[in-house]
């Protein structure tokens, strides 16, 4: 009698600690999975038109160029930063910046526009002009230049005006080119995982050009952007095909930056 006693206590004692330990298992793949996501920190972009893009990471908003009113970021909360290249209405659109509520935001931009800007009710304005460089809380910006090449075209993009930009995020290099042609500043880029590269006429570059110049700096992911110009769309399938004859290691992303109404 006394060793079936014993027996029943061991067997007991076994599926508690069992039972305690599958509880522990459960409480731990738990706190893993909160972990991982709460260590999600990728980095989303979303093409909005043209110019503008929605760029996302950890709990970090920014706006790049924002035009199409507010109902274009609708689905959207308000920006942590605003991001300006350039003082044209495809980039700076003040009507657009007016719709916005900005007081929570800091606009980060050149001179030339936060000159054109500053009676906007914002959080702060950060001026950054070429060659500068601005550790944020939890990203880099440097700021590129980008200008025009071809005599007929200067009228357009003078050097030292506009700023294309390079956000470092989570070891990741992401550069917008803004309004540019395929200047010595782009052609030497190192390290860069996404780029943005422009292609429209007249105002930035030829297919051509934006080709040579990527095939040069050698960006990991390209993504064509700002190509629509006074003849209609530029053809970025052959920009890829340009592209991935000489180095088909470069990924070539066709996003539709101008989706029919």
């Amino acid at each position: 009698m006394k060793k079936i006693i014993f027996t029943n206590i061991i067997l007991i004692l076994l599926i508690s600690v069992s039972c305690k330990n599958k509880k522990e298992t459960e409480n731990n793949t738990k706190t893993i999975a909160v972990s991982e996501k709460q260590s999600d920190t990728s980095v989303k972009i979303t093409p909005i038109s043209h110019a503008t893009a929605v760029i996302s990471f950890d709990e970090t908003i920014i706006y790049l160029d924002p035009t199409g009113g507010k109902d274009a970021f609708a689905d959207f909360e308000k920006p942590t930063y605003v991001l300006i290249t350039d003082t044209h209405g495809d980039h700076m659109n003040l009507s657009t910046l007016k719709e916005l509520n900005l007081t929570e935001t800091k606009i980060i931009a050149p001179k030339a526009v936060i000159d054109k800007i500053s009676d906007l009710t914002a959080k702060e304005f950060i001026t950054l002009n070429n060659g500068e460089e601005k550790s944020m809380s939890n990203f880099t910006i440097e700021a590129i230049p980008m200008y025009n090449l071809r005599e007929e075209a200067l009228k357009f993009h003078e050097k030292g005006r506009g700023n294309g930009y390079i956000l470092s995020v989570n070891n990741e290099r992401i550069y917008f080119s803004g309004d540019t042609e395929d200047i010595p500043e782009m052609r030497n880029l190192k390290n860069i995982d996404k780029a943005f590269v422009c292609m429209n006429l007249p105002y930035t570059m030829t297919v051509e050009s934006a080709a040579d110049a990527v095939l040069a700096f050698e960006p990991k992911q390209v993504f064509p952007y700002h190509y629509r110009g006074t003849e209609g769309l530029s053809d970025v399938d052959k920009f890829k095909r340009l592209v991935n004859e000489k180095n088909n290691s470069i990924k070539v992303i066709q996003w539709n930056w101008y989706p029919k109404k």
